[in-house]
């Protein structure tokens, strides 16, 4: 068959039925799962959208977000400085920071949360000043370990744990001829850490710190057994006065959706924007796609470069 015959057959795309019987079955259910949140009168959406603005859970969405924060950015620096340990050439320093990651990720948070807000019970005192000598500052434990305090150590105690883990693969990502490259220039290792390591190691880093965030705003909830009044124990207060239970819980796990949700969004363009400069493409943004659709911008063709992404940015 020569060149023109073939180039005149017709061209049949391949069928796949299965996928048709597939999207079917989902969207059989998910009508089934909204007919029944509809339908359904004993969960109370009339209630639910009462307390979703309430003042006294909106105080609680606000402690929850400050919880996860001040965890998320002890756990994140500290973390780092137990990867940078770990990595230590000197034994007694990489050997505290491996005993440090073995306690905390080897013991449950709930179990650590239950001993900081407990620890004033044993720990009568608080000093400042020279190992096994005279000390200046004093205080007691009970004024610095609240609720609060119990839940922030908890949590990002045991958060830098999983951070270093998480920091020492993305600085074991690097090549290690660019280390040895900066050191032969004069570089100090702090330097070279902070100039040539970390800003490499992010692209490593950034996806699984993201789900840790996300993780640690649910596991916030887990700060409720210390009486400290976050988003789930300030539900749980209401719903054992109203007996409304359902509807406050789904209350609280619309605005776990929100925040989870606006993480992912930031979590996406943040992983975008250390992708610059890679030599694999990336998709297009779910922006990208719209203004394409809508006529207003480029046409999308395929996953875009990370390099032509960052030359359209700077042409911008």
């Amino acid at each position: 068959m020569t060149a023109p015959e073939r180039a005149e057959l017709p061209v049949v795309p391949v069928r796949h039925p299965g996928r048709w019987v597939a999207a079917g079955v989902v969207l059989v259910l998910a009508a089934m799962l909204g007919h029944w949140l509809v339908a359904t009168k004993a969960l109370r959406w009339d209630v639910v959208w009462h307390y979703l603005f309430d003042p006294t859970v909106l105080a609680g969405v606000r402690r929850t977000i400050l919880l996860t924060i001040v965890a998320m950015a002890i756990g994140i620096a500290f973390g780092t400085v137990l990867a940078v340990m770990r990595l230590s050439p000197n034994p007694i320093v990489s050997g505290f920071s491996w005993l440090y990651i073995w306690f905390f990720r080897g013991t449950p948070l709930l179990v650590q949360l239950v001993f900081w807000y407990n620890l004033p019970a044993v720990l009568h005192s608080l000093s400042v000043g020279v190992p096994f000598g005279p000390s200046w500052l004093h205080t007691d434990p009970k004024t610095i370990i609240t609720q609060l305090g119990a839940a922030i150590l908890g949590l990002g105690l045991n958060e830098a744990a999983y951070m270093a883990e998480i920091a020492r693969a993305g600085i074991l990502s690097v090549d290690e001829g660019q280390i040895e490259a900066a050191q032969a220039v004069g570089m100090t290792r702090v330097l070279t850490m902070r100039r040539i390591v970390l800003p490499q190691a992010m692209r490593v880093i950034i996806p699984p710190t993201g789900n840790e965030t996300i993780s640690m705003l649910k596991n916030t909830v887990l700060v409720s057994v210390i009486g400290y009044a976050e988003l789930f124990y300030t539900v749980q207060i209401i719903y054992a006065r109203t007996f409304q239970i359902i509807p406050l819980l789904l209350a609280a796990s619309i605005w776990y959706l929100f925040m989870t949700s606006i993480l992912t969004v930031g979590q996406y363009y943040l992983e975008r924007y250390y992708a610059r400069g890679l030599a694999h493409a990336l998709p297009a943004t779910p922006m990208q796609r719209l203004r394409a659709r809508l006529g207003i911008g480029p046409p999308v063709q395929g996953r875009v470069s990370a390099v032509q992404l960052s030359t359209r940015q700077e042409h911008r």
